[in-house]
């Protein structure tokens, strides 16, 4: 033990520097502050980078520190988003027998019936807006609130606990894939940690309970079982993933080439009727009506962290006078759909490695002209930028830490120099990496 200490003392260092700032941002931050949120932030992703460095090549030392720190997490309450309130909600109600999709928690309270015992300390926790619209969480996700509640019993804590748990698990199954979809891209298998090890994910994902880790587990060994030419199970678990997440619809189109039109006639048929299955226990007018308001909402009401878009609504105010965001997020919902259907026609995408990088930039498009990009929605395109050459996605986030000065204000008003600030950075490192030098081969580049 001593010889072992004496060889990785800067390592053992680190590793303690990073456990002890984990612990000061989960017990110890309020969102407000956000000086002290932005040095948390930037001494995680500086020791974070400089561990991976020095122990690239020990993948069980890596995996350790990675889960040790998100264990780290494991008792805290979330202190940056209110979310697993209607989490927690949505998985009591189902555990009571009731579709959550049918009312919106301020409803039952209008109606002075509350589903459940410990109703208000919910309600009153997950705030009016969450509390004022039908919940977005498609099925398989309303199931983990159901599983996490049930074990939970009637305490919040437990329920938070059993979220985190699932949530560790399935960073720890993207650590399978992962690692073997990276070695048969002839890639370097650590790399994977780029990923597991990045402060964003740890915090936003395990710490605040988004479930985007769940649907990438699901994604990711989608796209394995794809490439071992296993389509069936592929489309099982790819409709998992979208009935966690819906986000992985937008990639559907981008499969073609690598399955061919039959066979992805076929992939295509077998996730409808999977999704079809998982969806059937709620279906209704009103589930309809409710779901799909709900998300557009999105395109429609909600504005955070945007770029391109921030851009357009201010041409609009200049022109017309007004926000013209249920105009211009509809719009550009459009612009994203056509660039993927055009991305999906491109000859890179009969390779996994083609396809991997196509996947990553149909959802850098979606982010970059969405209305809405919170920090853990960068979780997806991260994942996929390590199967590619690409690394600028490492950078937005980090950069996206200041988007969360709006959490130290009363209205949560974002400054629009820090948005800028941060999206300069964003463009800058990605034009550079795609035009600014000699588009270089890679020999995984060809592999399938």
């Amino acid at each position: 033990m001593k010889n072992f200490i004496n060889l990785h003392k800067i390592p053992l260092l680190i590793f303690l520097s990073c456990c002890a700032f984990y612990l000061a941002f989960a017990y110890d931050l309020e969102r407000t502050d956000f000086f002290k949120f932005l040095t948390l932030w930037g001494g995680l992703f500086f020791l974070s980078w400089k561990f991976f460095q020095m122990q690239r090549y020990n993948w069980k030392i890596l995996l350790t520190a990675a889960i040790i720190f998100r264990l780290l997490f494991l008792i805290a309450a979330p202190n940056l988003s209110q979310d697993f309130f209607r989490f927690i909600w949505d998985g009591r109600l189902l555990l009571e027998g009731i579709n959550p999709y049918l009312m919106t928690p301020a409803e039952y309270f209008s109606s002075g019936d509350l589903p459940f015992s410990g109703a208000q300390e919910l309600y009153e926790g997950m705030g009016s807006l969450s509390a004022g619209n039908p919940t977005n969480y498609p099925p398989l996700n309303q199931l983990f609130f159901a599983l996490a509640s049930l074990l939970g019993g009637n305490s919040i804590l437990g329920s938070i606990i059993w979220l985190r748990i699932f949530i560790i698990a399935a960073d720890i199954g993207i650590f399978y894939f992962g690692r073997k979809l990276l070695r048969n891209l002839k890639l370097p298998e650590n790399n994977i940690f780029l990923y597991l090890l990045n402060p964003l994910i740890i915090i936003e994902l395990t710490g605040n309970l988004h479930f985007e880790g769940v649907m990438l587990f699901f994604l990711l060994a989608a796209l394995y079982l794809l490439q071992c030419q296993k389509w069936l199970f592929s489309a099982l678990f790819f409709s998992c993933s979208i009935a966690v997440k819906l986000i992985p619809l937008i990639f559907l189109p981008l499969l073609i080439r690598k399955l061919g039109w039959k066979k992805a006639l076929g992939y295509y048929a077998a996730t409808g009727i999977i999704l079809l299955l998982i969806f059937l226990p709620f279906l209704s007018g009103v589930f309809a009506e409710n779901f799909f308001s709900s998300i557009n909402l999105w395109f429609q009401k909600f504005e955070f962290n945007a770029s391109i878009y921030y851009l357009i609504r201010w041409i609009g105010y200049e022109v017309e006078g007004y926000n013209i965001i249920g105009y211009a997020g509809p719009a550009l919902a459009g612009v994203v759909f056509v660039s993927i259907l055009l991305m999906a026609i491109l000859e890179r995408n009969h390779k996994m490695r083609g396809l991997l990088t196509s996947i990553m930039f149909s959802m850098v498009i979606y982010l970059l002209l969405a209305t809405t990009v919170h920090p853990w929605y960068l979780a997806t395109p991260l994942l996929l930028s390590v199967f590619t050459r690409y690394k600028f996605m490492q950078v937005w986030s980090l950069m996206v830490v200041l988007s969360y000065f709006a959490y130290s204000q009363p209205d949560f008003e974002e400054n629009l120099w820090f948005i800028t600030v941060e999206y300069v950075v964003v463009f800058g490192v990605m034009f550079y990496e795609i035009f600014g030098h000699k588009n270089v081969k890679f020999p995984a580049d060809l592999a399938d």
